[in-house]
């Protein structure tokens, strides 16, 4: 019997869609086509290569009007937001922009009777392990840059996002990418694994949970492959006391609740300096309010349903176990949609927490914030510090050159100042400690999708 994968709809609990996954025979077919393919691909110049991938962002968002109900109805992100249009060219175009500076030789200073270089080479085949919660944002982070420094791309997406992949391949063959070099499978996580641990795969770019990244390392033992994993999360914002109100306001209700708080640099612990404490959470309550619940599919929707139930009904265990340990929920939203078991859940805020509550210190990746007040910036700089996670943390202040020193304190990948919850293509996308290694985008992305030859000329 062939096994199959379904897209359970969060919108109705349906099947939106079954796939088959792939055999031994098409996954050994696949690894074949895609290092011929890349031989041929090494030849082209990386001018010749940007042809090819702006067609494909062009191909790509001329399907944006079908793919944003999809998306809907895959992993509950409301139809208003226009699926990740935006994103997704601003990325990609940057990346196809900067490709031939970042990948040019790197000169050495002159030597007389030498001719010295760092050339920048592809590594292989690039296999791709994608998320749902931004499945095709977090896609392009590395295919676009892979297929551009000379790669071939495999992608094996979640099984939640499984149309996404669909998506893909569909583009590239519009936009007449040669046979072979990105290719979409549909894979379980046995055969994942297998694949990663044959020695085919020269990197894996994985975006999931911290126990999906120690199983990539697992698999890749021994391989030499290199990795890229960008895992769990519990991104902090602190809000001092001279921070613009209105503006920290708008943006982390936003960065909390935008995706229903599926979000990899999702806002999940606000720290506010106790001088403005009561003016920002009454603010924030009040802003919060306008996150309303409902069908995705309904153009009036702001929050749609979580991916899944159990997603869910995490974070309503952490909302509950917070409240038992004296945390006050201010928003209480009522929702006949809002159940045990059901993926709608309706953003709550919570205050009077501490740092002994999962949802303070474990990832929820859901609609929940706690706000906790504290005294001044070392202690915020603590708690901030306070997690196993380090993806972005947020500063809210009039005074960067104070931000500035406070970021080189906090451990973490990206420091904002006075926004949250975006990725800006220019600058390389990275964590630390339990969020992972390695780093996507910027001239730092086509760094680790390719390796370093040294070329030494000695003149005679």
């Amino acid at each position: 019997m062939t096994e199959t994968v379904k897209i359970i709809s969060p919108i109705d609990g349906s099947v939106y869609a079954e796939r088959p996954v792939a055999t031994g025979t098409e996954i050994e077919a696949a690894v074949a086509k895609a290092k011929a393919a890349r031989r041929a691909w090494g030849e082209v110049t990386v001018r010749e290569r940007a042809k090819f991938l702006e067609h494909f962002v062009d191909a790509l968002l001329a399907r944006n009007e079908e793919i944003v109900p999809e998306l809907a109805w895959q992993m509950g992100r409301p139809v208003r937001y226009g699926g990740e249009r935006r994103g997704v060219e601003e990325r990609s175009r940057h990346m196809i922009a900067i490709a031939e500076e970042s990948l040019a030789p790197s000169m050495r200073p002159e030597k007389d009777g030498f001719k010295r270089w760092i050339a920048r080479e592809p590594l292989g085949t690039v296999m791709v392990i994608a998320p749902w919660n931004y499945p095709f944002l977090t896609a392009v982070n590395s295919i676009v840059p892979g297929l551009m420094a000379g790669n071939a791309v495999i992608l094996k997406h979640a099984s939640q996002t499984l149309l996404v992949g669909e998506r893909f391949a569909e583009a590239f063959r519009a936009a007449g990418l040669p046979d072979g070099l990105f290719q979409n499978l549909v894979l379980n996580h046995a055969d994942t694994e297998t694949l990663i641990g044959s020695g085919q795969i020269d990197h894996i770019n994985f975006t999931g949970s911290v126990e999906g990244g120690r199983r990539i390392e697992r698999a890749a033992a021994g391989t030499f492959a290199t990795l890229g994993l960008e895992l769990g999360g519990k991104d902090p914002a602190y809000v001092r006391a001279d921070a613009n109100l209105a503006n920290a306001v708008e943006n982390l209700v936003d960065g909390s609740f935008f995706n229903s708080g599926q979000s990899c640099c999702g806002v999940e612990r606000i720290y506010v300096h106790a001088d403005v404490y009561d003016r920002f959470v009454d603010g924030f309550v009040e802003n919060a309010r306008g996150w309303t619940l409902g069908n995705p599919l309904d153009a009036a929707t702001v929050v749609g349903p979580m991916a899944a139930p159990k997603f869910a009904d995490l974070v309503r265990e952490q909302t509950a176990e917070a409240r038992r340990k004296g945390a006050r929920a201010l928003l209480n939203t009522k929702h006949d949609l809002d159940k045990p078991a059901s993926p709608y859940l309706a953003p709550e805020v919570l205050v009077d927490v501490n740092h002994q509550m999962a949802v303070m210190r474990e990832e929820s990746f859901g609609p929940v914030v706690g706000i906790m007040k504290v005294a001044d910036d070392d202690e915020a700089v603590t708690l901030m510090n306070d997690s196993p996670y380090g993806l972005t943390a947020s500063i809210w202040s009039q005074d960067l050159d104070e931000v500035a020193k406070l970021g080189a304190r906090v451990e973490t990948g990206t420091v904002f100042a006075n926004r949250c919850d975006y990725l800006d293509p220019a600058l390389v996308w990275t964590g630390v400690k339990d969020t992972g290694k390695g780093g996507a985008l910027s001239e730092i992305g086509y760094h680790n999708l390719t390796q370093p030859k040294s070329v030494h000329l000695k003149i005679v």
